[in-house]
């Protein structure tokens, strides 16, 4: 698991770097190009979640879901693969959520007060992620 230990460890200080870019204000008073940007940041931080989990499910053989609700399948083996627990799950969907909404929006169809929410609670989210993740390293 070394090799995948290293990739994993890269992705982490990605997503690090990927939080400390986000902005520390009032969300309504950035301007679309701003709050764009900071959407782009929480789907960054959300597929660098994914691409860790697909490391460890490459690692230990365990089969990647298919099919047009993937994402949402994934999330659910690594609970029960006890990759995760169901409560960090349970904190990741909304990210999962906003990831298929940005995937899928144009700028100015993004509220402040929605990015706003899960810029605040990303780091906790991370953090949460990361212990329970780094118990099998």
């Amino acid at each position: 698991m070394a090799d995948s230990s290293l990739k994993i460890y890269a992705e982490f200080e990605a997503i690090e770097n990927i939080l400390a870019e986000l902005p520390n204000v009032n969300y309504e008073s950035l301007s679309t190009l701003e709050l764009a940007g900071s959407a782009a940041l929480i789907h960054n931080f959300y597929n660098g979640i994914e691409n860790i989990l697909k490391q460890i499910f490459n690692e230990r053989k365990y089969k990647l879901p298919s099919g047009a609700n993937w994402h949402k399948d994934f999330l659910l083996l690594a609970v029960e693969h006890n990759l995760i627990s169901s409560k960090l799950e349970d904190e990741l969907k909304q990210y999962l959520a906003f990831r298929h909404f940005f995937s899928h929006a144009y700028a100015l169809e993004l509220f402040p007060h929605r990015i706003e929410h899960l810029a605040k609670a990303v780091k906790s989210v991370f953090d949460m992620f990361k212990t329970e993740i780094e118990k099998d390293l």
